[in-house]
């Protein structure tokens, strides 16, 4: 199986996986700081970014995406590395930590703790985005070029869209128009809901980082994620969207370092606030 990856930096390894429809540029804003610390790779999943499709086809559950992530982590001589992950990413990083095949997992609003209805609504958001990804390019080049439109189309997925330029956020959108694993894992996403269970007989450490502005899957989460593994930590991350990097980069780095031990943990609140329920 082919996948592309940037790979930089020193110490122990770190691998950082995206999330449905993205690639792994959506780390840019953290990946310096990171290397600071780490041996950082970031990647392109299968049939996304600049990943091809593997040859027998997208995995058919996360059990098939995890199975087919570890001979890879192996292959570049990675021995239970560190990982952090959003959303689709956010929740590989728990299911690798439940194996105990990697050192600490964090997870910025990980899948798999939805309801049907919410499942539903998200995947309904992110196909809407995806659909307007085909619109021609030019014409997508011009629109973007407004802060007005930038924050229109990508207010669903961070809290402070006017941040992203016009190149990536052009490069966002082609991402998720040419993500031929797509559809497959949504598909896959229709019976999956994490089983904190699984991590209960494993000392790996695990923080989960949920933005209190992220619209996709909304904060409420947390309190699910907080309930299903009491002995993660599991922190609100004011003014952050579903993808946070670009939000607060400061705080996704510090999280994540935090949780490999690279810098010492700091006192973070810890609970949500004002509950937002989504129905449909």
């Amino acid at each position: 199986m082919t996948v592309h990856f940037r790979r930089a930096g020193s110490g122990e390894p770190l691998v950082l996986i995206h999330g449905i429809g993205h690639r792994h540029q959506a780390w840019e804003p953290v990946f310096d700081r990171l290397t600071a610390h780490h041996e950082v790779i970031a990647l392109d999943l299968p049939g996304f970014g600049n990943s091809p499709v593997p040859d027998a086809g997208m995995p058919a559950d996360m059990a098939g995406t995890v199975a087919g992530i570890l001979p890879v982590l192996t292959g570049w001589g990675l021995e239970r590395p560190h990982v952090a992950g959003y959303s689709l990413g956010g929740a590989i990083s728990l299911e690798l930590a439940a194996t105990g095949a990697v050192a600490s997992a964090t997870a910025f609003s990980p899948a798999g703790f939805f309801t049907p209805a919410e499942r539903r609504r998200a995947l309904a958001i992110l196909t809407m985005l995806r659909a307007n990804s085909y619109l021609p390019t030019p014409i997508m080049r011009v629109a973007l070029r407004s802060a007005y439109l930038r924050a229109m189309c990508f207010a669903p997925l961070v809290a402070r869209p006017r941040l992203l330029d016009v190149d990536r956020a052009l490069g966002d959108a082609l991402a998720l128009r040419r993500g031929l694993g797509f559809s497959a894992v949504a598909r896959a996403a229709r019976d999956y809901r994490f089983d904190g269970l699984r991590l209960a007989d494993t000392t790996v450490p695990v923080t989960i980082g949920w933005g209190d502005c992220d619209r996709i899957f909304g904060v409420h989460q947390a309190e699910r994620a907080r309930a299903g593994l009491p002995a993660a930590r599991v922190v609100t991350m004011p003014g952050c969207g579903h993808v946070p990097m670009s939000d607060d980069p400061d705080l996704v780095a510090a999280l994540i370092l935090e949780t490999t031990g690279a810098v010492p943990r700091t006192d973070r609140p810890d609970r949500v606030g004002q509950e937002h329920h989504f129905t449909e």
